[in-house]
């Protein structure tokens, strides 16, 4: 009888044994093929030439409570929601880089745009839209994304406001941790419940990509001119992403220790979809007996199962201005190893390890500018 039961426990275990080692090596399959595909993107991007363009700490407040003292004011009576499809969506655009851009000439255009860069619909928009922007040393690019992406914004009937955060000094540039002051300091003035996150040097060809917050983190730059008009990688979340507010708070938003270019698109992409084993074990009665929580796939995708969702990539096209890489923003040598580790990061390094002292707040009639001290790597 008692060995009848060990035979029982053994044959258990070997059948555990076997599934966890064909899980884990399926897993390490298409995390090794993701990881290639980015060495190899990583370096191709990093070695390409393109043309240049002419040209005191805080604490992050309770983010999960609307914030008091809003100083946003809509300055219209809506009462009806907006439609889902706005009629007036044309679909693609032409963008082109020929000139030169005056900024009163921007604001000449829409004069619907109030102080700080916001702008309000005729209707009930479906979400508040903080559209955030990490910037150091780009003013020309800046001229040309507020000059395509007002009008892009108000076609779709977006409710919105432009953060341009700019990194105060000249030491290494950290796109990520911008992105978080961005988040902080914009909840600071509204308690907005959608943020989009933009590459400055970034113009959306068609319409019909709507910036607003989906059920899963949406990911709006699937087809960059840059890469031939198509996705670089599977796992790519670069250029202009977007996460609701609670989604934000679920991934403890974005990596601060991406010091220099790259990595932290790809660490942001694992925190939104990582997955990781979740058994439990014990013994009743004598009897071994495995726990899974999920017994579908013997795993579980961590934050109440997001995953990315993109546009179609005949929607999601970008145009990208051309420009070599910025001084103090040279390729992360630690970028892989600290993607790698991004499961047992993540709950460390991002929100809740937020520091920086905000420098000053300039409220311009295109968008609101956000200058920090993020302090040195």
């Amino acid at each position: 009888m008692i060995a009848g039961r060990f035979v029982e426990i053994g044959l258990r275990v070997f059948v555990f044994l076997f599934a966890l080692h064909l899980f884990c090596a399926v897993l390490f399959y298409f995390e090794v093929s993701n990881q290639v595909q980015r060495f190899v993107f990583s370096y191709a991007t990093q070695n390409g030439s393109q043309e240049e363009l002419s040209t005191t700490t805080t604490i992050p407040p309770d983010l999960l409570l609307p914030n008091e003292g809003s100083t946003w004011i809509s300055s219209r009576n809506n009462t009806e929601p907006c439609p889902e499809k706005p009629s007036s969506l044309v679909g693609p655009v032409t963008v082109k880089f020929v000139k030169s851009v005056k900024l009163e000439e921007v604001q000449a255009e829409n004069p619907n745009v109030q102080l700080g860069g916001h702008y309000s619909p005729p209707c009930v928009a479906k979400d508040h839209v903080a559209l955030i922007v990490p910037f150091r040393h780009r003013e020309e690019h800046l001229r040309q994304l507020l000059h395509y992406l007002h009008p892009f914004l108000q076609k779709q009937q977006i409710d919105y406001t432009i953060y341009i955060v700019n990194q105060f000094g000249e030491k290494t540039f950290n796109r990520a941790k911008l992105m978080n002051v961005g988040y902080v300091e914009a909840l600071k003035d509204f308690p907005y419940d959608c943020f989009i996150f933009s590459d400055v040097d970034l113009v959306p060809m068609d319409d019909r990509n709507l910036y607003h917050c989906y059920s899963q983190p949406r990911h709006f730059a699937v087809a960059m001119d840059k890469f031939g008009f198509r996705l670089p990688y599977s796992g790519y979340f670069g250029g202009v992403s977007g996460l609701s507010k609670v989604q934000f708070l679920k991934i403890n938003g974005f990596p601060n220790n991406y010091w220099g270019w790259g990595g932290e698109d790809d660490d942001i992409y694992n925190r939104c979809v990582l997955l990781y084993l979740n058994f439990l074990f014990s013994f009743v009665h004598g009897t071994f007996i495995i726990h899974v929580r999920n017994p579908l796939i013997f795993c579980r995708i961590t934050l109440n199962g997001m995953k990315v969702s993109r546009p179609d990539s005949n929607i999601g096209r970008y145009r990208m201005i051309q420009h070599h890489r910025d001084a103090k923003n040279e390729a992360n040598p630690k970028r892989f190893t600290q993607i790698s580790k991004t499961r047992w990061t993540m709950m460390t390094d991002g929100l809740n390890s937020l520091k920086y002292q905000l420098v000053k707040k300039d409220v311009y009639p295109l968008y609101t500018n956000i200058t920090v001290d993020i302090e040195t790597p």
